[in-house]
């Protein structure tokens, strides 16, 4: 019974990865922030640079990081309320609140590991976007290659609106 007990209270450890994940989703609103205020004063610099293609793909550049950044926080955000909610105690704000309802409360490991897998693959495709600006299109295999990706890119994010149009049947 003892051991029991203690094995139960063991579950509370994971109040570390909670407050280590909320304390980086902090952090990434921070440096992303500072980020969107470069990317506002590269806009602002437009129209004075000499190379306005060199300046907008640049300015591209920065929004997709500052993009990246922002869901990378909410990834984090996620996985802080996520694990509070299963291995610790149900969060009464997000209980009572009808926006947490849609996008916060996590009922299952199933239901996190869906959350996070949908702001994982909206990172993978601005990440794409940002090298797919980068690369040099010298040859006609490359525009092919890029093709493929765009493809699969879709492929993966008609896969998760899928499943979640399948569990809401399911559900029913």
């Amino acid at each position: 019974m003892l051991f029991e007990k203690g094995l139960w209270q063991a579950r509370l450890v994971t109040v570390l990865a909670v407050a280590a994940s909320a304390l980086l989703a902090v952090g990434m609103v921070y440096v992303s922030s500072v980020d969107a205020v470069r990317a506002f004063g590269s806009i602002g610099s437009y129209a004075g640079a000499g190379g306005h293609d060199a300046a907008r793909f640049e300015i591209l550049v920065q929004i997709i990081e500052v993009l990246d950044g922002y869901l990378l926080a909410a990834v984090m955000l996620i996985l802080a309320l996520g694990l509070y909610e299963l291995f610790v105690s149900r969060i009464d704000a997000a209980e009572n609140s009808g926006f947490a309802a849609r996008l916060l409360l996590i009922r299952s490991l199933d239901d996190l590991k869906d959350r996070l897998a949908k702001v994982i693959v909206l990172m993978l495709v601005a990440k794409f976007f940002q090298q797919a600006l980068r690369l040099k299109y010298d040859e006609p295999l490359d525009l092919l290659w890029l093709a493929l990706g765009t493809l699969l890119i879709g492929g993966a994010l008609w896969l998760t609106h899928r499943s979640n149009g399948t569990r809401g049947a399911e559900a029913a």
